[in-house]
């Protein structure tokens, strides 16, 4: 189950301002209910400051009503489409590895020439014209550039590679 942002600031505004078990909150942040008692004590947590996760658009206050008039009843964290979805942005390569780039290219060339010019723009995180240059032998480097596999390269993960490799069969 997925757990709040900051949880031991959830649990401190929990504590402090609803009624619910500290099971219910211990639950709902991934904490113990020890530590969820301890941080009502005041013996954890003293200087974190409770983060209120209604506003936050973790929780629903009919929720928390809801839990907080039958103690068997569980929270459960709202999930946003911003949270749910991942950055799908460039795969950001080292400035010592990019130099690696166009070898890593002419290896998958070489031994996956299945694979789409796309797949091969994210397993090593290149440019299509990149590609095209060190398959035409149009690259400026082109005499320096020797066949070595982008896994051992630290490009990408061998199960990214694999995963490629088996997408590209899958669609011939």
């Amino acid at each position: 189950m997925a757990k709040p942002l900051m949880p031991k600031a959830t649990a401190v505004w929990l504590v402090d301002n609803t009624t619910l078990t500290f099971e219910q909150i211990a639950e709902f942040c991934g904490l113990h209910p020890i530590e969820v008692q301890a941080i009502a004590d005041g013996e954890v947590a003293m200087s974190i400051t409770g983060l209120d996760p209604i506003i936050g658009g973790q929780l629903s206050a009919d929720d928390i009503k809801k839990c907080e008039e039958n103690s068997d009843a569980r929270l459960s964290l709202l999930v946003h489409q911003d949270y749910a979805q991942k950055n799908k942005s460039t795969r950001y390569t080292p400035v010592s590895r990019r130099n690696d780039r166009p070898d890593a290219i002419a290896w998958l060339l070489k031994h996956h020439p299945d694979l789409s010019d796309n797949q091969i723009k994210k397993l090593v995180g290149t440019t299509k014209q990149t590609i095209d240059a060190i398959r035409d032998k149009t690259h400026w480097n082109s005499a320096n550039i020797k066949s070595r596999n982008p896994v051992t390269l630290g490009l990408c993960s061998e199960g990214d590679l694999e995963k490629a490799v088996a997408l590209s069969g899958v669609k011939k």
